[in-house]
């Protein structure tokens, strides 16, 4: 095996996790276009009207609120999680701080300012805005999107109801006018419900069930009121 090759292999091996998941995301996104257009031609013919073509329905609101109105409640799914296991804990969970660690942690607990080893990232050792920043990077840019996600799903079924509205020979109405109808709504709350649902029962599950290699899992062994580790 020549030396490029063996940096490739290491790459994809190092990387496994992300790529996996990226390439996982690629393919089922394309599966669900797919099945996205067929069904919404399947109601146009219905209701008598033109079916669109493949770039259309991809270019349409249609599809574009189908696919936000998922990624905003992932996205508040994990901004929720972030910030609330700061200060709330599940004794026995791996997907838990230790009962003891509940709040933000010292400085020498999270490696920050003096406490810095040489494999900190720079902004981890400043005393300024920098380490307030980059002490909640993550929760932010997790927020962040989500804000942005949900935001493009008002716009995007905006649109998209009053196409349906505009059908039905009604009339069309604002972002502010959809924004509070049952619909968006529906669409929303959906989404929250079943996000919520699936990380309570990922920390209560977790307690007692195992899964062995795996770091979303204690060890096998480990008793069921070990809190905070991982296999």
């Amino acid at each position: 095996m020549t030396e490029s090759q063996e940096r490739r292999r290491e790459f994809w091996r190092e990387n496994s996790l992300t790529l996996a998941f990226g390439i996982a995301f690629v393919v089922v996104l394309a599966l669900q276009a797919l099945a996205g257009h067929a069904n919404f031609n399947e109601q146009m013919t219905v209701d008598g009207l033109q079916p669109l073509t493949f770039g259309e329905y991809l270019m349409s609101s249609e599809f574009a609120v189908d696919v936000t109105e998922n990624w905003q409640s992932e996205f508040l799914q994990f901004f929720l999680y972030i910030f609330g296991t700061v200060y709330l804990v599940q004794r026995g969970s791996p997907e838990s701080k230790k009962v003891h660690q509940v709040g933000i942690e010292s400085e020498r607990e999270q490696r920050m300012g003096d406490h810095v080893r040489s494999e900190s990232p720079r902004w981890a050792g400043t005393k300024d805005w920098r380490q307030a920043v980059y002490a909640r990077s993550l929760g932010a840019v997790m927020g962040t999107l989500f804000i942005l996600s949900w935001l493009a799903q008002s716009i995007s079924g905006t649109a998209a109801y009053n196409d349906q509205q505009l059908r039905q020979l009604q009339d069309p109405v604002s972002w502010a006018g959809y924004v509070s109808t049952p619909d968006f709504w529906n669409r929303t709350l959906q989404n929250w419900q079943s996000e919520l649902l699936a990380v309570a029962a990922m920390v209560v599950l977790s307690i007692y069930l195992r899964q062995r290699g795996s770091p979303e899992s204690k060890p096998v062994g480990a008793a069921h009121t070990t809190t905070g580790i991982e296999g």
